[in-house]
């Protein structure tokens, strides 16, 4: 039985889900209803090192800033807001995090000298989505002065209609106590945003230096308020910087050059407090620090005090835990305690990487005949038919929920990566895994297209070169969000809901486990979508079998990705990996045949388990075909390999065949059965010191192969943790089959989980970060740093079972 009195947070939170829900059966609405309250707030603007919001478009938004203010030059350089690469951090994100709950995170900020913590924790209670509180605390490092001088600003702002306002009486010195503000929304309905002075036995402020302290003593909070355009209110560094050296100039006006005020003095905003929708708040400390940003909804029972801030951020560490000792534990060999923060932060970082984005796209709806990509030399056709943009035009406004791959680098939904971000999620939290999933696809347009890149709105936009941000209609990206379909069917035909959880919030987290029917109905609801989805991927990416006499057991089942030029094939995800030269629209592709043969077969399951026994004959159908057309228009029996086609100069099919993952899509994707004639040739590849395999993982290239490193070299050789999970579960799953491979894909699959999960670990350890893709000859994390989408599937690898021999498990032992 759950000991309530060790989770007192929680406590509340159960007895308010007992009311709702009832003892016998979660019904739908109900719970839905709920999941949203436990969802509605979070840090869910990941771009920026702290933001809070809620999942409402054009609603109350809050950030933080902070800076070391102990020179003149550098001051501008050293605020901190938006992630960014190579800031001078040594290593930033979440210790522990749940989405419903909240959790901690650390900055190490080496250029500032200083460690921030952010502990964030939500509140329930009210008819509004309860209330949330977070706990700033700066700590000087090693290196640190005597005297650090930090600067901390907090803002908030109201971007559609409501209200925000300031209730402190104005005061031309500045707040003494707690800043309160008091709001109001539609969807929010009445709030108070209070800020406090924090623990006085903590904080420590610079005392007089100047005769300018006289007019704004830093013992006090200074608070100014600002009437901003909606859509500018994302730019808040910029907003700040512009009115600070408004500040500035009349200091140095008044004092001049030579008598100016200490940079901790002079780089403060005006004690301003006044109608407007946008608040700075701003508290400069001397040494460590410690204060408390509160959000109390108007309808809760109670308001957020720093007392239950800290009862509730003892209850979600003890409860994060004990939840992940139970559902992602790390198995042997990595179950030894200096892997436990490890797993933690990756995993952490993953679902702390949720954001909310809400924004118009750019999207080019000119379906030009040249996007058909029917003629020789079609890259050229297409390029100046992009050039021409005359159908380029904002879309939306549209709305997302979803994970990121990085923070400071990539802060907006990729649709390929989200597939893989969700895997390990789904283990965790099946309930969010399918609200992201159903988000996702309610971005679908009348055709089935979803854009594989998410660029919603200015904010986003900031972070893409133009040349990136149009999204065009005829691309594609691997579907990998059907694998979260067969994960949920799987954990359904397993009974896998949890049987012993003492967490309060099971009944939401597995709703659709506990009762499948809940699980029906929203595949139900959802799979009008699908199978527009599935057929428009049929009708826009078929290849021609046909026109060049290729001899396949069916004439439908291949397919080529649009949107190829000689250097890339961005669609695929893989983009760099080589493919025929030149381009051709003959071409057919291994890697996507691959994909469709996985997602033909989630589509058959899908509809066999709600019923649809029509459409799983269906799919069967082509399921069937499509397997069978991988053998016969991408083996090539020469190479030994699988390979993508093309037609030569005489207008016959020929392979182009670059070992890589490309080689291997058909085992990775679960297609070929443990008697397969194929896997003894794909075990060597894989297996090969001078192919693919590496101390670190598997290459995406061969090391034979002429274009191994070369150009850009973004999947000509790297290791790529997303590609290798598949490849670990694929080699489990061949290790639990009886065949001629068990005993090899045991002996690999081990190798090859410990190589990856080490790898990772040092890296992590090294540099404070997880990176987008590993040396093959070094180990070294590359490209971007913090990287904790898809790299965060090592968590998934860990928890993996320890095969001893044979295939046997140690837990079975």
């Amino acid at each position: 039985m759950i000991q309530l009195w060790r989770f007192p947070a929680l406590a509340v939170l159960l007895c308010w889900l007992q009311l709702a829900l009832g003892k016998e059966q979660v019904v739908l609405s109900d719970n839905a209803k709920l999941s949203n309250e436990t969802l509605l707030w979070g840090p869910y603007r990941p771009n920026l090192y702290f933001g809070v919001r809620p999942r409402i478009p054009k609603s109350l938004t809050t950030g933080l800033l902070w800076a070391k203010v102990d020179s003149f030059t550098e001051v501008q350089n050293n605020f901190r807001h938006t992630c960014e690469q190579h800031e001078g951090m040594a290593g930033y994100g979440w210790d522990e995090y749940d989405v419903r709950l909240g959790g901690r995170q650390t900055i190490h900020d080496a250029g500032n000298m200083v460690d921030i913590t952010t502990e964030f924790v939500k509140i329930p209670g009210g008819a509004h989505g309860g209330s949330w509180g977070v706990r700033v605390k700066g700590t000087p490092r090693e290196n640190a002065p005597e005297h650090l001088i930090t600067s901390m600003i907090f803002y908030a702002a109201m971007e559609g209609f409501g209200s925000l306002q300031v209730s402190n009486e104005p005061d031309d010195l500045g707040v003494e106590g707690t800043v309160r503000m008091e709001g109001s929304s539609n969807e929010l309905g009445d709030f108070v945003l209070e800020v406090t002075e924090g623990p006085e036995e903590k904080n420590v402020h610079p005392g007089p230096a100047h005769k300018s302290y006289a007019s704004k003593p830093l013992d006090r909070t200074i608070v100014s308020s600002l009437q901003v355009e909606s859509a500018n209110i994302w730019q808040a560094k910029a907003l700040l910087f512009q009115h600070m050296k408004t500040e500035i100039d009349q200091m140095i006006e008044l004092y001049g050059n030579e008598n100016a005020p200490p940079p901790w003095q002079i780089f403060t905003i005006a004690n301003n407090i006044r109608e407007g929708n946008m608040h700075f708040v701003q508290k400069v400390f001397d040494g460590a620090f410690e204060f408390d940003v509160m959000f109390s909804s108007g309808s809760a029972p109670e308001p957020v005090t720093s007392e239950v801030i800290s009862k509730a951020i003892e209850s979600a560490t003890k409860f994060f835990s004990e939840r992940f000792s139970k559902v992602l534990a790390p198995k042997a060999p990595f179950d030894k305690s200096k892997y436990e923060a490890f797993a933690h932060s990756m995993f952490s970082n993953l679902i702390g990487g949720i954001g909310y984005f809400y924004g118009d796209a750019i999207v080019d709806r000119s379906y030009a005949p040249e996007y058909e990509e029917e003629n020789e030399g079609f890259w050229e056709e297409t390029a100046e038919a992009r050039q021409r943009q005359g159908a380029v035009k904002l879309e939306g406004p549209a709305e997302l929920y979803t994970s990121i791959p990085s923070r400071p680098f990539f802060p907006r939904g990729f649709l390929w990566d989200e597939g893989f971000h969700l895997i390990p999620v789904a283990d965790w939290d099946m309930d969010l895994t399918l609200d992201i999933v159903k988000s996702w696809f309610n971005l679908m347009d009348e055709d089935g297209w979803i854009g594989r890149e998410q660029i919603l709105g200015q904010e986003a936009r900031s972070k893409v070169p133009p040349a990136f941000q149009v999204q065009y209609p005829h691309y594609a990206n691997p579907p990998t969000l059907f694998l979260i379909f067969d994960s949920l069917i799987d954990k359904l035909q397993n009974a896998a809901s949890p049987k012993d959880s003492t967490d309060p919030l099971e009944s939401i987290r597995s709703a659709q486990l506990q009762n499948p029917e809940n699980a029906k109905d929203y595949l139900r609801n959802l799979y009008p979508l699908l199978k527009r989805h599935y057929f428009w991927f049929r009708k826009t990416q078929w290849g021609d079998i046909k026109s060049y006499d290729r001899e396949a057991f069916s004439t439908k089942e291949a397919y080529r990705w649009r949107g190829r030029t000689p250097t890339h094939v961005l669609p695929s995800g893989l983009d760099d990996y080589p493919r025929p030269q030149p381009p051709h629209p003959g071409e057919l592709h291994t890697d996507l045949i691959s994909w469709m043969g996985m997602m033909t077969r989630s589509m058959r399951r899908i509809a066999e388990t709600i019923d649809e026994t029509d459409d799983a004959k269906e799919y069967q159908g082509y399921e069937t075909a499509i397997i069978r057309n991988i053998d016969d228009l991408h083996w090539d029996q020469k190479a030994q390999t699988y390979c993508d086609a093309t037609i030569d100069d005489y207008e016959e099919s020929v392979h182009v065949c670059h070992k890589g993952y490309v080689s291997i899509f058909p085992f990775l994707t679960g297609l070929l059965p443990a008697d397969s004639p194929r896997l003894g040739a794909i075990l060597d590849l894989i297996s090969d010191p001078e192919e693919l395999w590496s101390p670190y993982g598997l290459r995406s290239l061969s090391q034979k192969s002429p274009n191994y490193g070369t150009g850009e070299n973004y999947w000509r050789s790297p290791v790529w943790i997303n590609i290798n999970y598949l490849a670990v579960k694929a080699l489990f799953d061949l290790s639990q089959s009886p065949g001629p491979h068990q005993q090899r894909a045991s002996q690999l699959y081990t190798s090859l989980r410990k190589n990856l999960v080490e790898n990772v670990f040092n890296e992590w350890e090294r540099t404070g970060f997880a990176w987008e893709q590993y040396n093959p000859e070094t180990g070294e994390g590359q490209r971007t740093q913090h990287f904790t989408g898809w790299t965060s599937l090592v968590v998934k690898i860990m928890a993996m079972p320890n095969i001893i021999k044979d295939g046997k498990i140690r837990d079975e032992l």
